[in-house]
């Protein structure tokens, strides 16, 4: 991993990119739904390719396929609630992986002393669980949660709260995300943007900044990356 050395700052989204949350997530959603008379229907797959476009599209694609809920529930932060409230009961019972690459680089990048830090959507009760359920991420010194910053991705916020509490006139900063609403976010910084994940549709493969990177996991990244 010697591409680590040209880079002082690294910024890390947590969901889908250091763990393997997101299936929960979409249970908790699934979940949600099927209490209040409803069947999400959807793959997985297309699970992440509607939540991970940007910020309104999981709200549309959910009220589009059950008009009746919008009826019901016009608020999407009520439903977002009943979510996230889920996810908190399913996170308590689940195994949280970590994602392919990761515990190779963190490793790496504790041995190689470099600032780390995480910029999450999730709230602080979501990371601190997964936090207990995944020693390793308390190698990761500095954590912004949901609560830390005004506006939530794709708004670059809680990457410029973390670069202006933990950057330093002269770093050179690189930042990872498994979204194009993240990366919209990221995109929005001082920071090298790289993108993982495994993008098939082509419209979200079109999105991606011409100078962003897209691997599709961490162990796919070359020694030389500049």
């Amino acid at each position: 991993m010697k591409w680590i050395k040209d880079f002082n700052l690294f910024l890390f989204d947590l969901d889908g990119l250091l763990v393997n949350t997101e299936v929960i997530h979409f249970q908790a959603y699934v979940n949600m739904l099927r209490r209040r008379g409803y069947n999400l229907d959807w793959t997985f797959l297309r699970f992440c390719e509607v939540a991970h476009f940007d910020d309104d599209s999981l709200k549309e694609g959910v009220y589009s396929k059950f008009p009746n809920l919008y009826e019901e529930e016009p608020n999407w932060n009520v439903l977002k609630k009943e979510k996230n409230d889920n996810y908190l009961d399913l996170l308590k019972s689940s195994k949280v992986d970590l994602m392919k690459g990761v515990e190779a680089l963190l490793n790496c990048l504790k041995k190689e002393n470099k600032k780390l830090c995480v910029v999450t959507n999730s709230s602080k009760p979501m990371t601190d669980m997964i936090i207990a359920k995944q020693h390793l991420l308390k190698t990761i010194p500095h954590w912004i949660t949901r609560e830390d910053y005004l506006l939530p991705k794709p708004n670059p916020d809680g990457y410029l709260h973390a670069i202006s509490l933990h950057g330093e006139a002269g770093d050179r900063i690189i930042g990872f995300e498994d979204s194009l609403r993240g990366l919209s976010a990221l995109h929005q910084t001082p920071a090298q943007c790289v993108l993982i994940g495994n993008i098939t549709d082509p419209k979200s493969k079109a999105m991606i900044p011409s100078d962003a990177f897209h691997f599709e996991t961490f162990d796919d990244i070359p020694d030389k990356l500049l």
